[in-house]
Formats: C-alpha cells, sequence, structure tokens
C-alpha cells in the first residue's frame, strides 16, 4: 500500500490529471457561484415591468415607444455635427435595430388612398434612453399561446431598469396613455364586435357637429337633455337601486338621420359608437350579452334595423328565414335588462318599421324613450336651405319650402339635392322638380 501511494504520488500522469479534475471543479464552482451572484445582483439592482398583449396598455407603450424612437432618430440627425462624441454614441447605441411596421390606410371619399407607416420595436431586445435613464425593452411572441379574445399569438413587453429607477415604469403609463388619449381628441372611435371583444373599425372619425343633423323642432334637443341628465345622475340611480342603463329608439323611414343623429349625439357628448348588428351569423346570446357587458367606457350601444332581426311574430320571423343569426328573442331581451346584463350602459335602437317590433322588446326599461324621426318637415326644409348657403339665402328658404308643399321628402334626399347644387342657390329651387322625381321613385322602389 505504501508503495502504491508513493507511485501514484511520484506518476506525473495522475498528477496532472488529478490536478485537471480539481481545477475544472473549480472552474465550474467558481461559474456557478458567477451566475448566482449576478442573479442576485440582477434581482437587487434590476427591476422589471411585463405588459401582456391583452392588456389595454400594451398597445400604448407600443405607440410611445414608437414616438421614442422616431424622436430618437430625429434628434440624432439635426444634431449629429453639434452632439459630443459620447452622446452620438449613446443615440447610436439606443437606436432599435429590429424594427416592425404598422399600417394605418384610408380611402377618402374621393377615391384617394393614403397610408401611414409606424416603426414599432420588434421582437427581441433593445435599449432606449429616457430622462437620464437607460431601459432596456424586450418584446417576445409566444407563438404556442394564443390570445383568446384577439386570436393573435401571445405577446409580452418587459421593461427593465435600475431599482432606484423604478418610478419611470408609472410615467411611462402615464404618459403613454396620455399620448394615446390625445390621439383621438376630437374624434369619434367607432367600435365593431370581433369574437368576444371591441375593435375599432377604420381610424377615428372627426365628430359630427349636433347641429349638422337638422331634425324637427325641439326633437334634438330633447333626446340631448335626457341623455345629459341620466349621464349626470348615476348617484341618484343607485340612491333608489334603479339599474343604471337608459334605453332609446329611434324610428322613422330610411333616411330620416337617424343613425346621422346618434353620431352626432356621440360628438356632442365626446362618446364613442359601439356597432352591433344582431343579424350577425355566429352572434349567440352569450356573445350578446358578453359584448355588451365589456363595452368600452363612454360608448353608445348602437343596435341598428332591430326590425330585421325580430319581427312582431317571432316564430314566423324564425321561419320566415328573418332570424340570421343564433340570438334567441328572450336572449335579447335578458342581455338587455336581465339578471346578468351590465350597468352604467345607454343603448339606442333603431327601426325603419316599429310595427314590426314585438311590445316586449320596447317596454318601458328596455327602451325608456322612443322618438320619431320622420320625413323632413317645412322646418327641417328651412332650416337645411339655410345651413347649406347661409343666411344671406334665407329669404330663398321659404320659396324653396313652398315649392315642396305636399310632397314627402326626407332629409337625406334633401341633403344630397343641396350637395347637387352646393355652389347655387337658385338652380336648388329651378331643380326642385328633378328632387320631387327621385322622392317619388324611392318611395314607390320601398313600398314595392
Amino acid at each position: 500500500m505504501v508503495d502504491l501511494s508513493s507511485f501514484l504520488a511520484d506518476n506525473p500522469y495522475f498528477s496532472a490529471g488529478f490536478g485537471l479534475i480539481g481545477v475544472g471543479a473549480g472552474v465550474a464552482v467558481m461559474r456557478q457561484g458567477a451566475r448566482r451572484g449576478a442573479d442576485l445582483m440582477r434581482r437587487q439592482l434590476l427591476v422589471s415591468m411585463e405588459i401582456p398583449s391583452h392588456d389595454k396598455s400594451y398597445q400604448w407603450v407600443l405607440g410611445w415607444l414608437s414616438r421614442r424612437g422616431a424622436e430618437t432618430v430625429r434628434n440624432a440627425q439635426s444634431n449629429n455635427n453639434s452632439m459630443t462624441w459620447v452622446n452620438r454614441r449613446i443615440a447610436k447605441a439606443v437606436l432599435p435595430r429590429h424594427l416592425a411596421v404598422q399600417t394605418s390606410y384610408k380611402q377618402h371619399d374621393n377615391g384617394s388612398v393614403s397610408t401611414d407607416f409606424t416603426m414599432v420595436p420588434g421582437q427581441g431586445k433593445h435599449i432606449f434612453h429616457y430622462k437620464g435613464i437607460f431601459i432596456q425593452v424586450d418584446r417576445q411572441r409566444n407563438s404556442k399561446m394564443i390570445d383568446l379574445q384577439s386570436a393573435a399569438p401571445f405577446e409580452t413587453v418587459t421593461l427593465t431598469t435600475l431599482s432606484r429607477d423604478r418610478q419611470i415604469f408609472s410615467q411611462i403609463l402615464s404618459e403613454s396613455r396620455e399620448f394615446a388619449l390625445s390621439q383621438n381628441e376630437g374624434r369619434t372611435v367607432l367600435y365593431t364586435s370581433f369574437g368576444p371583444e371591441w375593435r375599432p373599425f377604420g381610424l377615428p372619425r372627426k365628430r359630427r357637429l349636433l347641429e349638422s343633423v337638422v331634425l324637427d323642432r325641439g326633437v334634438s334637443q330633447s333626446i340631448v337633455d335626457d341623455v345629459k341628465d341620466f349621464i349626470s345622475n348615476g348617484k341618484w340611480y343607485d340612491e333608489r337601486g334603479i339599474p343604471y342603463r337608459r334605453g332609446y329608439l329611434l324610428y322613422g323611414p330610411p333616411g330620416s338621420g337617424k343613425t346621422s343623429f346618434i353620431q352626432a349625439l356621440a360628438g356632442e357628448l365626446g362618446y364613442n359608437i359601439c356597432i352591433l348588428n344582431l343579424s350577425e351569423r355566429g352572434l349567440t346570446d352569450d356573445r350578446l350579452n358578453h359584448l355588451l357587458t365589456v363595452a368600452p367606457e363612454r360608448s353608445l350601444i348602437l343596435l341598428e334595423d332591430v326590425d330585421a332581426a325580430f319581427t312582431r311574430n317571432r316564430e314566423q320571423s324564425e321561419h320566415a328565414g328573418y332570424q340570421q343569426s343564433m340570438v334567441t328573442f328572450s336572449g335579447l331581451l335578458n342581455a338587455l335588462d336581465g339578471v346578468t346584463s351590465s350597468d352604467e350602459r345607454i343603448i339606442f335602437m333603431t327601426t325603419n318599421h316599429i310595427e314590426r317590433l314585438d311590445p316586449a322588446l320596447i317596454r318601458p326599461g328596455r327602451v325608456d324613450l322612443k322618438t320619431y324621426l320622420g320625413n323632413a318637415s317645412p322646418f327641417q326644409i328651412k332650416q337645411m336651405f339655410t345651413r347649406f348657403y347661409g343666411q344671406e339665402a334665407a329669404e330663398l328658404a321659404g320659396e324653396f319650402t313652398a315649392a315642396l308643399a305636399g310632397h314627402t321628402v326626407s332629409t337625406a334626399q334633401l341633403q344630397g339635392h343641396f350637395v347637387m347644387y352646393k355652389k347655387d342657390a337658385r338652380s336648388a329651387i329651378s331643380g326642385v322638380g328633378r328632387l320631387i322625381e327621385a322622392a317619388n321613385n324611392a318611395a314607390g322602389d320601398t313600398r314595392n
């Protein structure tokens, strides 16, 4: 045994191998210690904020980051000569190297098309410099997980900075929200249903002035006053245990301004509009109830042409093919004022044929205010004429109104007539025969 020990101790190959094993083990221990030490330092020195793609602030932060990136590029280009060497290096370091494009597309009434491209940080890690603080942006996509609401791959954006600068996250979220809201300021966002959620339809539209929709004397103001009174009396409803929701029905012939007035009312209130088609294929009772519950705040919910989905005779409507969707009549009633229906809600329904609606649908509690919007009255004709041609043509408004006496025209037909003769009030009067003929033909088509 002594000889064997001496032999192994004196053997250079064994000593070298044992030494290599020891060095390897030591390196492994050091590497593991360094990794744990780095993780400990990271936990102590760094702080992260994760934003999932299903959170509303996700798009806000991406929009804010795209604006910051654009400002960084402009500053780097405009100040390249005046910047110090250090600042130039910082500017180049924080420019994102991997970008993703978001395209907005709009087709104008004249047929022209305009597009706008926005660059946002793509997948991967990026560094940007904000208020003297370096922040890492890590945008990751999990292709194996799907966002059930949008049917898109699940994504996250993670912001990381020094723990001492954690207050910057609150500032970024606040600025992102303000920036997003400023993009829609003075505009009305139209939402349509997409699966179980509401999505903006097209670009936000310029708010329509309430004065641009001319209703009969006092009609517009009575609806506006009722809606504003409802909005300002939420506490009154709560104290008396009354469901805080309001339903309106606008009925009358086509072209009488029902939808146009709702758009103008939304602009007056600073609200958006959620448009829901009850005849949409695939719409079910559960989905309808869910959509009404999760409607965006400060929005008017619009159910257009409810007579097309449900008629007075419920069984006949289903056999005649009126029932396009899977929504049942009882499902609609429960969604409007059932146990699971939501509060703080304003619903507008429109119809051209109120006589086709089941009384259960338009009883108080589901429809609190019914308003008839008919064809153009003499008051509306004068008001619209003066609005199109100015106060200097006010005297001609009476002549134009007299020329239409005994004839039925809609406000939509009047507007089309005025657009045709937009530069000459006299020509509008001399061409009134064409307007009457078009109105009579349209009335005949409707009866047929």
